[in-house]
């Protein structure tokens, strides 16, 4: 187990908070100044609690490199500028299915009806957005285009449940816009006078003799020192890198943790009315993959260094309890190129398991959790013309360019004919000749899809050439992103993380991917950031509750 696996010390306990001498102080302490750290902050600071946030590197965590998709709905202006109708019951309709019982219908219900509210408060505060929508579904839009379909909501057995329409909100810029959402917030957020402690790693809670959490113990590296600036280049320089070179990246990261023990000073800081943990998921800590979602191992981490679960675990370290730590999410999007969707996948045993117009996230799942990560793409010389076509240069982004002309080139097995092709590629004849057989008689109409695929997205593959591409999860050719969904559980009303007994941790609350949330079952996009708007936000309510509780206290007792 390497240093930044091991967990974090247990907590430091004292009698009362006069038994230390604290180094700073803030009503509320923030660990983790990601998507989730910055909306509680903003809340917060906007209802006079002074707040006070601890972030590891630079902040933004994993928001910050996101596309920068908010899923909102209800009718929102931006719905309303596309033309587009919709409603909370309509969204919650949709999300139900999709969230499952990761959160109460309640909580749900919530959260659809506050979207329009939540959207409308990140304008507030700097964010923006707009109404255009793109003419075929995507993965993700092009820079036209800042509304679309992110998720399940036009697929057929979806759509039959719930009313569909475009909530994935894009926020407004260049770019992967991630960077868009998260500036105007931390912005926001300093005029507030929040205040950012960078280069500060939480590494224990500090408790008192009754188990309430009074302050955090942080390791600061001194500000600029010759080691605080080399820290602040190599995380740079290894979050932008990892996507490409994986091995690289976490060399690197030994050698930021190296940094961080030999140069980082240790402070204490006293949190007067809680401490919230938003220090995102543990994607890139292998030791909890492998003790909770081993079989996502083989996937390529999403999101930043700081996503080791750290905040997870110092919530476990006073006896927080966590759920749903076996949900992953892994993302084998396999639009655009467009053409390749109309195509079919198939199993080790040639057979057809999911309806390939489906979100990423959802065939990701089938392919990882029921198929052994095995997925192979059958097209034809048509659809493979086609494919070249639509990621031509200036037609789609380069992420989502390269791995497809990569894949058609170099990973393509070609059979003249059926029996030739499986043969090529390993699968049995006859079975791949029954389900490419099935899915011809579907796309000429002659019966509906056995998966429940849109005409739209079926197509004819009688005439060859035939080809398979190997698109399975441990593909090197064609890596399968992958973040964690699982996390402290909370009280759906305040953010509290709860003990085993379901009674709530004293002082200490979660949010975002460190918490349990409405994206911790199956997963959109925009679902995650959405949380952080709410789940942050909710905290910050909380918090600032308490303040005007105690201010309120002391008014009576003077």
């Amino acid at each position: 187990m390497t240093a930044m696996e091991q967990s974090p010390e247990t907590p430091l306990r004292v009698r009362d908070a006069a038994q230390l001498n604290w180094d700073d102080s803030a009503d509320l302490l923030v660990v983790g100044f990601g998507g989730a750290g910055v909306c509680a902050a903003i809340e917060a600071a906007s209802q006079g609690v002074s707040v006070l946030a601890l972030e590891r590197f630079a902040g933004g965590g994993a928001t910050a490199r996101s596309g920068g998709v908010v899923y909102a709905g209800g009718g929102t202006p931006h719905q309303a500028e596309a033309g587009v109708e919709d409603s909370p019951e309509a969204m919650f309709d949709y999300l139900r299915q999709e969230v499952g019982d990761a959160v109460s219908a309640e909580t749900l219900r919530g959260f659809c009806e506050n979207s329009v509210a939540n959207l409308a408060w990140l304008e507030r505060h700097g964010a923006a957005f707009q109404g255009s929508v793109p003419p075929l579904k995507t993965s993700y839009p092009s820079d036209q285009y800042f509304l679309y379909y992110s998720g399940n909501e036009a697929v057929p057995s979806y759509a039959a449940q719930a009313r569909p329409a475009p909530r994935g909100h894009r926020a407004l810029g260049s770019g992967m816009s991630g960077i868009n959402l998260f500036r105007p917030l931390a912005a926001s957020a300093q005029q507030l006078g929040v205040r950012v402690q960078r280069q500060s790693e939480v590494r224990r809670l500090v408790l008192d003799d009754s188990g309430a959490v009074l302050g955090v113990e942080a390791w600061a590296l001194p500000a600029g020192s010759r080691a605080a600036k080399k820290h602040a280049r190599l995380s740079r320089w290894t979050d932008a890198i990892h996507p490409y070179a994986p091995a690289l990246a976490d060399r690197w990261r030994r050698k930021l943790r190296a940094l961080e023990l030999t140069h980082a000073k240790r402070r204490l800081i006293r949190a007067h009315h809680g401490v919230l943990l938003s220090a995102g998921g543990f994607v890139f800590n292998r030791a909890m993959l492998t003790v909770n979602a081993p079989r996502y191992l083989d996937g390529l981490p999403l999101g930043t260094s700081g996503c080791d679960g750290s905040g997870i675990r110092l919530g476990q370290s006073v006896g927080g309890r966590t759920a749903r730590m076996e949900r992953a999410s892994a993302w084998r999007f396999i639009n655009p190129p467009l053409a390749w969707a109309r195509g079919l996948i198939v199993n080790a045993e040639g057979r057809r398991y999911c309806n390939e117009e489906v979100y990423g996230a959802r065939l990701g799942h089938a392919m990882v959790e029921e198929q052994g990560g095995r997925a192979i793409l059958i097209l034809n010389r048509a659809l493979m013309k086609e494919a070249y076509a639509q990621v031509g240069p200036g037609k789609v982004w380069s992420f989502q360019r390269l791995p497809a002309v990569l894949n058609m080139l170099f990973n393509a097995r070609r059979g003249r004919s059926l029996a030739e092709l499986a043969e090529r590629s390993g699968l049995p004849q006859a079975n791949l000749e029954r389900t490419v057989a099935a899915y011809n008689a579907a796309a000429r109409g002659d019966r509906d899809d056995e998966l429940g695929k849109s005409k739209a997205f079926l197509a004819p593959l009688d005439e060859g050439p035939w080809y398979a591409l190997d698109l399975s999860f441990d593909s090197k050719l064609f890596p399968c992103p992958v973040i964690t969904l699982g996390g402290l559980t909370v009280c759906e009303r305040s953010g509290q993380v709860l003990a085993d007994d379901g009674q709530p941790v004293p002082g200490l609350f979660s949010a975002g991917r460190n918490a349990v949330g409405v994206a911790s079952n199956f997963y959109v996009s925009g679902l995650s950031l959405a949380d952080c708007v709410h789940s942050g936000r909710r905290v910050g309510v909380y918090v600032a509750g308490l303040v005007r509780a105690a201010l309120a206290s002391q008014g009576e007792q003077q």
